[in-house]
């Protein structure tokens, strides 16, 4: 067990600082030492991070009366996730500001696989976790970046349509009655209109190919003003380079006239597979675009300007031309990777591959949520404790970001020597793989 120290450290007292900003943001100030318990358990060293155990960490003489503040903050409370995640973006990007400006909006969604049908969201559908169709919920995020750190801003679960459309589930699952079925790719663009319309330092929208397939997504973001770099299939059509659809038909003698695009049997788009099959060897270069954990990162790559042809025989004017980059590692029969990027026509070789590869960053993120902070941890059912724990599991994080680009690039959960008195020794967390006491 450990002991109780008589004067919190400097780490702690900004911590302290932090989280009163947070609860002052929630509405209430009753909600400061609650909402500071529930972030510092996250915080504190343990295998799980759902309420019980965290409780048993903070009070283990008062576990019963900390697990109820716990669990009502989070599963009862009602304080508006989105408030106080803007607190956590205030507090948060200026001390990542320091280190260099926001460069990128990352989209991205993540799975937690998940037994039963009764959590909210739960359906049988893609988790990245396990890299399959399981069992499980997803939720989509949008995170800000700079070339050296990252935190999201947004988290929004996917709620599937036999959900959406499921009156007895939804009223179970108290899902609020103004969430309707949305695409993912639907929910990233709310998102990202939300921190266009709270004037966020812009970057370039980063997504992989779920998002950039979707003629929509990029659409949308085009009309929003903001340049993209996101991934694509291989089967999505392009018109090559210096190519593009037919004007409308001469007009006839009567009616109005034709102002559809047209195409011919000999005149097509292709798909960006094929584009790049016919690409000669010599547009392909070895790139080198960052540092990896034990070693230089390199492929081959090849960049083009093409007019996207998704349906622009529906359009009056053909789609403007943007960057089709493609990886084709040595060795490989074919290309393994196609973005498309509206980052200028002056834009580097080098740079564009930098700049569409740094979706990578969040990859910390999410490993650091659910391996040390819990993000995957809560046990409850409803929609309101999915998003209060995943807000905190955000806040949490955000103040290890702030410390990392303040103080201290080593700081991560369990590691901030915070004060408590830790479990009782006999002390085994429902979900724990060990042995008592290892929570």
């Amino acid at each position: 067990m450990g002991t109780r120290h008589t004067a919190p450290g400097p780490q702690e007292r900004r911590f302290a600082a932090y989280v009163e900003g947070l609860a002052n943001a929630a509405g209430h100030e009753d909600r400061h030492a609650p909402l500071k318990n529930y972030c510092k358990g996250l915080l504190l060293p343990g295998e799980r991070k759902s309420i019980e155990p965290m409780a048993a960490r903070l009070d283990p003489e008062n576990v019963q009366p900390m697990r109820q503040s716990l669990h009502h903050l989070v599963a009862k409370a009602r304080w508006s996730d989105e408030t106080v995640l803007a607190e956590v973006r205030n507090h948060v990007l200026p001390a990542m500001r320091r280190q260099g400006p926001l460069v990128a909006w990352i989209v991205d969604d993540t799975g937690f696989p998940k037994k039963g049908k009764h959590s909210v969201g739960v359906a049988r559908q893609y988790c990245g976790q396990v890299g399959k169709q399981d069992n499980c919920r997803v939720a989509v995020s949008l995170s800000v970046a700079t070339w050296s750190s990252s935190l999201p801003i947004a988290y929004r679960l996917y709620l599937p349509k036999e959900w959406a459309d499921d009156s007895e589930r939804r009223e179970k699952a108290e899902v609020p009655t103004e969430v309707e079925f949305q695409t993912k790719p639907d929910i990233a663009l709310d998102q990202i209109r939300a921190a266009v319309a709270a004037k966020l330092d812009r970057g370039v929208v980063l997504a992989d190919a779920a998002y950039g397939i979707n003629t929509e997504f990029r659409d949308g973001l085009t009309a929003l003003d903001l340049q993209y770099a996101v991934g694509v299939q291989g089967s999505i059509t392009v018109w090559e380079p210096g190519q593009q659809p037919l004007p409308a038909k001469p007009r006839g003698k009567m009616g109005r006239p034709p102002r559809l695009l047209q195409r011919t049997a000999d005149h097509q788009p292709v798909s960006v597979k094929q584009l790049a099959m016919s690409l000669p060897p010599a547009a392909f270069q070895e790139i080198t675009w960052r540092e990896g954990a034990d070693r230089k990162l390199h492929s081959r790559f090849a960049a083009v300007r093409v007019r996207p042809a998704h349906r622009d025989y529906e359009k009056a004017e053909p789609r403007a031309e943007e960057w089709l980059l493609i990886e084709w590692p040595q060795g490989e029969k074919e290309p393994t990777k196609y973005w498309l990027s509206t980052l200028p026509p002056a834009t580097k070789l080098k740079a564009l591959i930098r700049m569409a590869k740094h979706r990578w960053i969040i990859e910390r993120d999410y490993e650091e949520l659910k391996q040390e902070l819990g993000l995957g941890h809560f046990e409850g059912r409803n929609w309101r404790g999915f998003h209060h724990h995943a807000t905190l599991c955000i806040a949490a994080y955000g103040f290890l970001v702030a410390e990392r680009n303040r103080f201290s690039p080593s700081a991560r959960a369990g590691h901030l020597g915070f004060a408590a008195l830790g479990p009782a020794p006999d002390f085994r967390p429902r979900g724990s793989s060990s042995t008592p006491g290892a929570a």
